[in-house]
């Protein structure tokens, strides 16, 4: 804020999150009390308030426009870019600059280090930590501050989260939260790197940095990892990937509206017994309709993880819908 000298900040942040919502509250009131923020902050002339506002709990707002949105009291619908950049057209038509908290994070370092110093940390390209949300099934999910290109898949998973739940293996995971595209174990991942370095890694091999994990067709997203071990069946992680969209989406735009709806139609036709062997073509055609039609990433999202799962699982898939036929019972089993 100080340094475009603005005089207005908000912390955005999720309804539910009602006790984190305290907690920024009481921060907030003791930095006033120690004239870290208000009028006249520490003599300097410049002044600064924050406020905290609490969302509706819409899964779109955290698309930064849908956001703004929300911030005014509408619905968070994400804006058309352009002409609704943010940085032009933001808060009430103001210029607004919208950052995640771990950005902010990172912020404090580079103003204590400088910005060469702090772009020794991580790799070329990318720099600084990252932060990866490791949940599912492992023996120690958890938060875990790691070096941008420090580590690879293989160390995240075996060496920090304590490897697979007794007795199991590891099917595939979700690097980089569910929006993100599904990578299976056993697969290998060949290519180039941005500077020229050709590769051919293991899903264990990956390393932790941006290019890497986009070079393999995926992306870091918010470093949420999903991990889904043998005693999953795809078909339900799936189901349960698609409700989660079909409930999130705002609407606002045809495709991503009825097409999350329809995938998690035909995905929970399979799961209760009624699927046919075209359903999973079907999933992909929907899918494939839904990319690249929308206003904002939310239609990604919602085809993402169809997109990379189904030719990846197609075997598991079909044999899923055949097993019910005969009426054998499987696992309900989904994931987290």
């Amino acid at each position: 804020a100080w340094a475009i000298q603005a005089k207005q900040a908000f912390i955005y942040i999720r309804g539910e999150f009602q006790h984190g919502a305290k907690i920024l509250e009481n921060a907030i009131a003791e930095a006033k009390a120690k004239g870290f923020l208000g009028n006249n902050i520490l003599g300097s002339g410049y002044s600064c308030e924050v406020v905290v506002h609490r969302g509706g709990g819409c899964y779109v707002c955290g698309e930064e426009t849908g956001l703004i949105e929300s911030l005014e009291g509408k619905r968070g619908y994400p804006r058309i870019k352009p002409p609704y950049f943010p940085a032009v057209l933001g808060l009430y038509n103001c210029p607004t600059i919208v950052n995640n908290a771990e950005t902010l994070a990172q912020v404090k370092h580079v103003l204590a280090f400088g910005g060469a110093e702090f772009a020794k940390i991580g790799i070329p390209g990318d720099s600084g930590t990252h932060i990866w949300g490791v949940s599912g099934l492992v023996k120690r999910p958890g938060l875990y501050e790691i070096e941008a290109g420090k580590a690879t898949f293989g160390e995240l998973l075996y060496d920090f989260c304590g490897g697979p739940l007794e007795g199991r293996k590891f099917k595939a995971i979700i690097p980089g939260g569910s929006s993100t595209k599904i990578l299976k174990f056993g697969e290998r991942f060949k290519g180039k790197l941005p500077n020229g370095q050709e590769f051919d890694w293991a899903l264990e091999d990956i390393p932790l940095d941006s290019n890497s994990i986009a070079a393999c067709g995926t992306g870091l997203g918010t470093g949420g990892t999903i991990v889904i071990d043998d005693s999953v069946e795809m078909i339900q992680a799936l189901s349960n990937l698609n409700a989660f969209y079909a409930h999130e989406t705002c609407g606002q735009c045809t495709p991503c509206r009825e097409g999350s709806l329809w995938l998690s139609r035909v995905s929970k036709r399979i799961t209760t017994g009624g699927g046919l062997e075209s359903d999973v073509p079907l999933l992909l055609d929907i899918a494939n309709q839904v990319a690249g039609r929308t206003i904002c990433a939310h239609g990604e999202a919602v085809a993402w993880p169809v997109q990379s799962a189904v030719p990846k699982f197609k075997d598991e898939y079909l044999d899923s819908i055949r097993r019910r036929q005969k009426g054998e019972a499987l696992s309900d089993l989904k994931l987290i």
